[in-house]
């Protein structure tokens, strides 16, 4: 079934009310929901937004629960999202990212203590959606070995980049620092599709495409093999480092959870070296050149453009919500369902 946008945003803010989530909250958390389903990213959307439900009944995150900016440095802010909502807790860190970048050219916030961020890409739209080049990512409970090893210890520790365009056809990268996340190897799963590539290892410990086999395992495979391994490390000391927060093997430790993670928020405003149209012609320039590349089994797209399709496509049409979905969230209305 399709739902359309605004009625999608409006079911989930009224779910979250009657959990005592106060309006503004509520309504920032909803509409990141049903954006991410707008976008294609249903496992972040409105497939995810029961289980969001669950945990704000178990007390896993605190739907009041407002940032607080314990430190500030010029266009340096940590703050403290006391385990609040962690789609709230992002787009209120961005968007002072963005204010910072305002008066000093950059802008940063670093973030401890707060919950899952959802979908990571929406703080790049949002930054990008106000002329800002956008940077952020987050760690994440143990869910990935390092390479060489079996035991998951490191996080698959999201990381967001966004450049602005002035048509808003923004060119933004969201990715995990594993080749496919547990979200993506559960959507294969449940539609009985391979991996297109392989993206862990089997219970034999055999490189496998078959996600119930990478479940089973618990080991998926860093994106870039060592490079991906390396990269999460290093994405999980900066943000600990800087937000005074804890890192993966903390978290996994505390909660088992996504839950207490560290996150960075980043904004850059361009120098005034190109004009905004001149800059606009540069990535337009970039862009059409990539596509000149000769195709191999289909059309090449650039970050951000499957995205930008989709919600067009979706705003027109209604967003596409599965049937057992859509029980499970009218169930939520009534005071059901719990987890």
């Amino acid at each position: 079934m399709r739902i359309q946008f605004e009625e999608l945003a409006a079911v989930f803010e009224e779910i979250l009310k009657s959990r005592g989530v106060r309006e503004e909250n509520a309504r920032i958390c909803a509409r990141n929901f049903a954006a991410s389903s707008a976008d294609g990213v249903y496992t972040h959307g409105a497939n995810r937004f029961p289980k969001f439900v669950s945990y704000l009944e178990k007390g896993l995150v605190q739907g009041n629960a407002e940032p607080e900016c314990i430190y500030a440095m010029g266009a340096m802010e940590c703050w403290d999202g006391h385990l609040g909502i962690g789609s709230v807790n992002g787009t209120k860190a961005m968007d002072r990212a963005c204010a910072l970048a305002e008066t000093h050219g950059l802008g940063m916030v670093a973030l401890r203590n707060t919950s899952h961020w959802m979908r990571g890409g929406a703080y790049g739209w949002q930054a990008a959606d106000r002329g800002f080049t956008g940077i952020c990512w987050t760690n994440s409970m143990p869910n990935m070995p390092p390479w060489g090893g079996r035991t998951p210890k490191l996080g698959n520790n999201p990381l967001v980049f966004a450049v602005p365009v002035s048509d808003g056809d923004h060119v933004v990268v969201d990715m995990a620092m594993s080749q496919f996340s547990y979200g993506k190897i559960q959507q294969a799963r449940l539609r009985g599709e391979e991996l297109p590539v392989p993206g862990g290892w089997d219970t034999k410990g055999n490189p496998t495409t078959d996600p119930a086999e990478i479940e089973k395992s618990r080991r998926i495979q860093p994106a870039g093999y060592w490079k991906g391994s390396g990269l999460s490390i290093l994405l999980d000391l900066t943000a600990a480092l800087l937000s005074g927060g804890d890192a993966v093997m903390d978290i996994g430790a505390k909660y088992g959870e996504d839950a207490g993670v560290s996150q960075v928020f980043l904004a850059i405003r361009p120098p005034r070296i190109r004009t905004r149209e001149e800059a606009d012609r540069l990535v337009k320039r970039v862009l059409d050149d990539i596509k000149t590349s000769e195709p191999e089994n289909g059309p090449i797209f650039y970050p951000g453009e499957i995205e930008r399709n989709t919600r067009r496509d979706h705003l027109e049409h209604g967003i596409p919500v599965l049937d057992p979905v859509w029980k499970q969230i009218q169930a939520l209305r009534k005071g059901g369902y719990h987890g």
